[in-house]
């Protein structure tokens, strides 16, 4: 089985400076990454698969790069309440991490309600984008009569009320959120349209690149147009 000195290696001669430079337009710390594309981290993802011991060296190297490809390892049903918090705290500054790598690992693990909820309380905005994230895979993955529609109730009226003093990142996540409860929850789609209307387009400011924030009005109602409202996903990886 591979082991970690040899798959930081084959990252480091995977790394491009043209893609490390688009990380670090994405909010990447400078020397945080070698710039390893996606595709290149699913090969080297296939030929370690599920070693889990793997995975938790590679995430605690603090390197965009090895910590991605952890969370395309790692069983987040496996991890601690404790491992995954510290994969959210290590994802701090790393947005990457934070909004993708971490929510997906969280979702297929039993913990997963309850620390998107604490996640989403903090004044960190790190942790509450991650929260927010996590909320919006449990909800894209987790049939509907198995939701607590009453919780996602109360957290849409919750983005209706904090949403235009949230920070930066946590907006976007927040207007993600809406846009997530109206493609995938037939019982809340009326409430999802309603609380889409009333937030209008959020300004987020998305830094030197060129990602544009989706108003979740229009978004969501092109997937209603398309008969695709409720069709889950099988999981949030990507």
């Amino acid at each position: 089985m591979p082991t970690l000195k040899p798959v930081m290696e084959e990252l480091k001669a995977k790394g491009s400076a043209k893609t490390a430079a688009i990380y670090e337009r994405h909010g990447i710390p400078v020397g945080r990454s070698f710039g390893v594309s996606v595709a290149d981290l699913k090969v080297i993802a296939k030929s370690i698969k599920d070693d889990q011991a793997l995975a938790m060296e590679l995430y605690a190297t603090g390197n965009m790069d090895a910590m991605y490809l952890a969370g395309m390892v790692a069983k987040g049903s496996a991890m601690t309440k404790a491992q995954l918090q510290a994969w959210a705290d290590g994802a701090d500054g790393m947005p990457m991490i934070a909004e993708y790598t971490v929510p997906w690992v969280t979702v297929e693990n039993e913990a997963a309600r309850s620390l998107a909820m604490k996640w989403i309380a903090s004044k960190n905005e790190s942790l509450a984008s991650t929260g927010w994230c996590t909320y919006a895979g449990l909800v894209a993955v987790t049939p509907d009569d198995a939701l607590d529609l009453a919780e996602i109730e109360a957290l849409l009226d919750r983005v209706l009320r904090e949403i235009g003093g949230a920070k930066n990142k946590v907006r976007s996540k927040m207007n993600s959120f809406v846009i997530t409860v109206g493609t995938y929850v037939v019982p809340l789609l009326a409430k999802a349209k309603k609380t889409a209307v009333k937030i209008g387009t959020v300004s987020v400011d998305v830094g030197d690149t060129a990602c544009k924030i989706p108003v979740a009005s229009e978004y969501i109602a092109k997937i209603e147009a398309m008969g695709r409202v409720g069709a889950k996903k099988k999981t949030m990886r990507c």
